[in-house]
């Protein structure tokens, strides 16, 4: 297969999602938990007496409290998002939610967060991100010193990076829409793991790639390129495989606390995969043909034109 020719194919499609995604982190945007805008999570179980999710949401409506979310758990337990309560606003909610059954429901966990930690979290997200990018250029140049111009398999591999992530996030507001799938601390956890996990599968074909060039180095680099994919196809596809039935594995049994960390495994894991082959590479050869430079060339004469 001339995995090569197929970027004419793909690489449109990945900028494509990209952007999409990008318009959705406006529009629906993420279902931020607390962890980023700040209030009170509850969780309460109501002892095999469940009184559906429209009659918690309305009784948390008559207890004051209309934006509230509630995420329905299965097995009579709920999980109700809302701004800070205070020491008193829970109180007046359980009132509440006792009138649905006559009892009043157990609290299995309740968490509060501040809007200053709600702020500290947003940066160090951002910082955890932008670190993670920059060590892995910085470490990519140093490992590929060996072969010429290493720059590029560090930008390309970051870009294949900032593609699996932005993905990702454009996943997830769908979710947040379908399944109230919320992004907190956890999540960004399994984003730089992510992170981790596409580097490791780009630096499979990259480093076959080194091998390759410097084996022969007069070989036109597109036919290296083509040669190094297809020598460790199999072994990137194979980890892949085995890492994704895991994950599916747990996110069957493993119960509803991990659900959103397995999910955003899962997409990463997927994502990643192909865009160790379909991005990271493709970006790399488009790179030595020149295609980049050809596109930064006629970006400028379009802006004209449509000026």
């Amino acid at each position: 297969m001339d995995f090569v020719a197929l970027r004419k194919i793909f690489l449109p499609i990945s900028v494509v999602l990209a952007v999409v995604s990008v318009v959705l982190l406006f529009a629906p945007g993420l279902n931020l938990g607390i962890d980023f805008v700040s209030g009170t999570s509850t969780t309460y179980d109501f002892v095999g007496d469940d009184p559906g999710s429209d009659a918690v949401n309305d009784a948390l409506v008559a207890s004051g409290h209309p934006e509230a979310i509630v995420q329905n758990l299965g097995e009579g337990q709920y999980l109700v998002r809302t701004n800070d309560l205070g020491n008193e606003g829970k109180n007046v909610i359980d009132a509440e939610l006792t009138l649905l059954t006559g009892t009043e429901p157990t609290t299995l966990e309740t968490v509060t967060v501040g809007a200053s930690v709600a702020e500290g979290t947003v940066r160090n997200a951002i910082t955890a991100v932008a670190v993670a990018a920059v060590f892995v250029m910085v470490y990519i140049m140093y490992a590929f010193k060996t072969v010429p111009g290493s720059y590029r398999y560090a930008i390309s591999a970051v870009i294949a990076l900032l593609h699996d992530v932005l993905i990702v996030l454009g996943l997830f507001a769908v979710l947040g829409v379908v399944l109230s799938v919320q992004v907190n601390a956890i999540f960004i956890v399994g984003i730089l793991t992510v992170i981790g996990y596409s580097v490791n599968d780009t630096i499979v074909i990259f480093d076959r790639v080194r091998e390759n060039v410097l084996l022969v180095p007069s070989r036109d680099f597109r036919v290296t390129i083509n040669a190094s994919i297809r020598e460790s196809i199999i072994r990137s596809l194979g980890t892949s495989l085995t890492t994704a039935t895991v994950i599916i594995a747990m996110l069957l049994f493993g119960g509803q606390s991990l659900r959103d960390f397995l999910i955003v495994l899962l997409l990463g894991v997927i994502i990643g995969t192909y865009s160790s082959i379909f991005v990271a590479a493709q970006v790399l050869v488009s790179w030595d043909e020149g295609a980049l430079g050809r596109f930064t060339r006629i970006l400028p004469r379009f802006r004209r034109r449509t000026s």
